[in-house]
């Protein structure tokens, strides 16, 4: 039960990211992007995504990002954007635009965000985290769920 709350969760906040549909000139674009990235740049994607999520006012003040931070975020998310766009996966960005327009971009990198998120959730300590959860639901009402 305890695994499950947990992947239900994550799984939760995978889908808030957005579903995403694609032709297949971005599903190669998305596929490069995700294949070419290293731990390194899906590192600095999770934490440019982090940044801008602690500006909504429902989690702002559980944070304290100053705003050289915030600059420094964007300007190292832009560098990433930019070196996979227009250099890793150059080919497949130029297909991807011809064929099948902007939106193509912005599908690719919700899908590099959603794999990037995939590696944060798999971290024992988030895992550790996302499981205390389990102390405050109410397993029966649960169960009577799936009866």
């Amino acid at each position: 039960m305890k695994k499950s709350l947990r992947l239900m969760a994550a799984a939760g906040l995978l889908v808030a990211i957005s579903p995403v549909q694609a032709g297949v000139y971005t599903d190669d674009l998305s596929r490069c992007l995700v294949d070419k990235s290293s731990t390194s740049d899906k590192s600095v994607l999770v934490q440019w995504i982090f940044v801008a999520m602690a500006q909504h006012p429902s989690v702002v003040s559980l944070t304290k990002i100053s705003s050289d931070d915030k600059e420094r975020h964007n300007k190292q998310a832009g560098a990433l954007f930019m070196r996979l766009l227009t250099e890793t996966c150059a080919d497949e960005s130029k297909k991807a635009l011809k064929n099948e327009g902007a939106l193509a971009i912005q599908t690719a990198f919700q899908v590099l965000g959603q794999a990037a998120a995939r590696e944060i959730f798999a971290d024992p300590s988030v895992g550790e985290m996302m499981s205390g959860l389990d102390k405050y639901v109410d397993k029966e009402k649960l169960e009577k769920l799936v009866k």
